[in-house]
């Protein structure tokens, strides 16, 4: 249901979008993909994937919080969390699509594979691919991650929140 700004319910019903990922960090790429759902779907939910077979650089509220921070003037996205299968999660949500990024054809190998799993889990389930803007088609958090770890500059490739605090985290020695 849609809801005015008082919270009562206008009787429309909500098209929200699901853009899942690890966001360890949370890359220009990243925002730039959740920015344009954002202008398609009324809402959209950016969830962080709880991956415990992964080493990531932050914790899964660290990440929460750079995510908040960093869509914070965008009204109708939501910051949450989820573990399990993602249509799972999708269904409890009442999202009526899956929204990926693609930066180059080895992303739409593995998304595509995901994508039709994610069909034969849930036939009701969409998966809109949303290909990269071409000055973040060669971004991705490893990448950022990696430069940060060899002693290289990130400005540009993370928004400057993300920054401060992979150099906190370089600076420890994490």
């Amino acid at each position: 249901m849609l809801h005015d700004r008082d919270g009562h319910a206008t009787g429309g019903i909500v098209r929200r979008a699901i853009c899942p990922g690890s966001f360890d960090p949370v890359t220009f790429g990243h925002l730039d993909v959740i920015t344009r759902a954002a202008a398609i779907f009324d809402e959209v939910i950016v969830a962080v994937a709880v991956n415990l077979e992964k080493n990531p650089m932050f914790t899964v509220a660290e990440r929460l919080e750079m995510l908040r921070e960093v869509t914070a003037h965008m009204p109708n996205v939501v910051i949450d969390q989820f573990d399990g299968l993602l249509v799972h999660y999708a269904r409890e949500k009442q999202a009526i699509a899956i929204v990926k990024g693609l930066r180059a054809v080895t992303d739409f190998v593995s998304e595509f594979q995901m994508a039709l799993m994610n069909r034969q889990l849930d036939g009701g389930m969409e998966t809109l691919f949303m290909m990269a803007s071409a000055e973040h088609s060669y971004l991705s958090s490893s990448v950022a991650k990696e430069i940060a770890s060899l002693g290289g500059e990130v400005t540009g490739l993370v928004p400057e929140v993300v920054q401060k605090r992979i150099q906190a985290v370089m600076e420890q020695g994490k």
